[in-house]
């Protein structure tokens, strides 16, 4: 298992800790999937319509999957766990988002890697930085850490959330 990729996981439906949780033993299940590190977990502000706060957190797992077959993996345990497509950025059960996949660039209709609006979000930034911080994704010339501190709008509030997993 060589490739190091990058999940965003987010819940803001339900029990979000749970939710999380049930997601990420999906991807321990999956005997092609190696769970890596795992973030905190941060509330934060939803981004688009007006919703309850989200729980986020990042995953690190290494794969001998494609990024194609990935995807399908991650939008599989979506569809497991309820999640039904509604409108862009509204709320959801689960929230499965491959942000980085190695050293990988990829432009599909299906995918792009790295995410490209990753480097945009306190809600995956945040989380990143906690378990990647000097790491360069492909196709950017700054850390992860350089990225978050170049974050200035005040409307995304991310915070430790006092549960962890």
């Amino acid at each position: 298992m060589q490739n190091k990729i990058f999940l965003s996981l987010g819940s803001n439906i339900g029990a979000r800790i749970r939710n999380l949780q049930t997601a990420i033993k999906f991807l321990k299940a999956n005997p092609k999937i190696q769970v890596g590190k795992l973030s905190s977990i941060y509330e934060t502000s939803s981004v688009g319509p007006k919703q309850r706060d989200f729980l986020n957190c990042v995953l690190e797992l290494q794969t001998v999957l494609s990024p194609e077959q990935l995807l399908f993996q991650l939008k599989e345990i979506e569809k497991k766990m309820g999640r039904k497509k509604t409108i862009q950025d509204g709320p959801r059960q689960i929230d499965l988002d491959l942000i980085l996949y190695g050293g990988k660039r990829l432009q599909s209709p299906l995918l792009t890697l790295p995410h490209p609006r990753f480097h945009k979000r306190k809600f995956v930034l945040k989380p990143l930085l906690e378990i990647a911080p000097n790491l360069k994704p492909m196709g950017f010339k700054k850390t992860i850490l350089q990225l978050y501190r170049r974050l200035t709008d005040p409307s995304q509030k991310v915070k430790l959330h006092r549960k962890q997993i």
